[in-house]
């Protein structure tokens, strides 16, 4: 099995563990808290990831890139993590100390929740998964984040028990965030050797890592700022209702998001080397899978969430149907964008393409907030998110589409949507009028699986793209 393959299979596995942990949790927790109190804790974890973002500033996506052009040369690699990771204890000192003045002289209400949520941003302090994601070090940034992982799934059983457990639940999420990044750090050393880097050195990191800082914090006004604006705008309530709508778009991108991060690398280092042919090889393949999956989850989970909703989240949250239905429409633009900023933008170092795409995502996501979140609540952040969404893909895309090949892309691609389509109308049949069950949530899940799967396979044996399958039948 190639390294590609490895990496993905590691971060894949991973992936799943969350989702599992995601959807054995997410019915348990919107059931002891509530609406309430799961906004109260949506918000102030909004607020706090605010501060840890500016702590990292570009690093993940700028340490990872580095990191991977010169893993090759221990000099060079001991010298470049030194200096960012300096830079990166430096921004986090400075972030924290904004959070203690957020928590002492602006916050009001929840000051205890937002107090606990400090633990979560002192994380950044300690976060060194790029440098392990540049050497392609999966397997062990992945075992040692499954198990923390598992533990926090056992804390919130044993410790949440009804909606006086807010600070108890998010003193487990946090202070889970916190051990992951520390697991890594006996493993630092048998790798590279930490050498105090002069200001200079440290300072040759500031122009690009806040250059890649601008498209993560514009990607955050309008991943985070929506439920801010919901808190400040709206009420608690509607903001539970919009996290746990967007949680289940967590599934898809999960298995998007492992590619991206298996690849960027591994792209990074094929640039470095020249190796343009092999490249656009990657990226086609690429994109090939992300629109199969895409399509997939997009037509799935339209088709089940009235049902899953209800199974999931109880009754109580009957308003999120409506916004999960409407969220998955951003499905395939973010698989889209997320293959060509991982796989072309930030390995050919295009970072501005990347940054103005963001910062245009934001403006819009921002603006359209203001104007309908007031008359639509939820919703309103729902659209408004669609519409940021479609503005960075589209940007992406116009700019790179002299070096990229995205006709042949949707060419071969767009039979896709037609399978989803069919899928949808079948597993809505099938759950139309039913009364929502688990049985009936399996049953939907199955008959999709095997329509879509079925057409895709029977499409590639009708076109001549399964010669491996085709082969080992006329062998037997």
């Amino acid at each position: 099995m190639s390294s590609i393959k490895k990496n993905f299979s590691y971060n894949l596995v991973y992936q799943i563990l969350n989702l599992v942990i995601l959807l054995v949790t997410s019915p348990y927790i919107a059931r002891v808290l509530g609406p309430d109190k799961s906004g109260i804790y949506s918000y102030t974890y909004s607020v706090a990831n605010f501060f840890l973002l500016a702590a990292m500033l570009g690093v993940n996506n700028y340490g990872n890139r580095s990191i991977a052009l010169i893993r090759d040369d221990k000099e060079k690699l001991s010298k470049t993590f030194s200096s960012i990771y300096v830079l990166q204890l430096l921004t986090s000192a400075i972030s924290v100390t904004a959070y203690v003045i957020y928590l002492v002289w602006i916050i009001d209400a929840n000051r205890t929740v937002a107090l606990v949520q400090g633990v979560y941003l002192m994380s950044a302090a300690f976060d060194i998964n790029w440098f392990f994601f540049g050497l392609e070090k999966f397997k062990l940034t992945v075992t040692r984040n499954m198990v923390i992982r598992i533990l926090s799934l056992v804390g919130i059983f044993v410790f949440v028990k009804d909606q006086s457990d807010l600070i108890l639940y998010t003193f487990v999420m946090a202070g889970s965030q916190l051990l992951s990044t520390l697991a890594l750090w006996p493993y630092v050393r048998k790798l590279t050797k930490f050498r105090r880097p002069t200001w200079a050195e440290v300072a040759h990191h500031i122009k690009p890592n806040l250059v890649l800082f601008i498209p993560v914090l514009a990607i955050s006004i309008y991943n985070v700022m929506d439920k801010i604006m919901l808190g400040i705008m709206s009420t608690d309530a509607q903001v539970g209702y919009y996290e746990y709508s967007e949680r289940i778009l967590q599934i898809p991108m999960a298995i998007i998001n492992a590619l991206g991060m298996v690849m960027l690398p591994r792209m990074s280092n094929l640039v470095q080397k020249g190796e343009k042919e092999l490249s656009r090889k990657y990226i086609a393949n690429s994109m090939y899978f992300t629109i199969w999956i895409s399509m997939a989850t997009t037509f799935g989970l339209a088709a089940i969430a009235p049902v899953f909703t209800v199974v999931f989240y109880g009754k109580q949250y009957t308003a999120c149907i409506a916004l999960i239905t409407a969220l998955t429409v951003m499905i395939p633009c973010k698989a889209w964008a997320n293959v060509v900023r991982t796989q072309y933008l930030l390995p050919n170092s295009q970072d501005m393409i990347y940054v103005v795409s963001v910062i245009a995502g934001a403006v819009v996501n921002v603006i359209l907030n203001a104007i309908l979140i007031t008359r639509y609540d939820a919703m309103g952040a729902v659209i408004a998110t669609i519409f940021a969404e479609y503005t960075v893909m589209l940007i992406q895309t116009f700019k790179t589409r002299k070096e990229l090949e995205f006709g042949n892309y949707l060419k071969k691609g767009w039979i896709y949507v037609v399978f989803g389509i069919i899928m949808y109308i079948a597993v809505s049949f099938i759950g139309n009028g039913r009364k929502a069950s688990v049985l009936l949530l399996l049953i939907e899940l199955a008959a999709g699986g095997v329509v879509y799967c079925g057409l895709s396979i029977g499409y590639l044996l009708l076109t001549g793209k399964a010669d491996m399958l085709t082969k080992r039948k006329s062998k037997q």
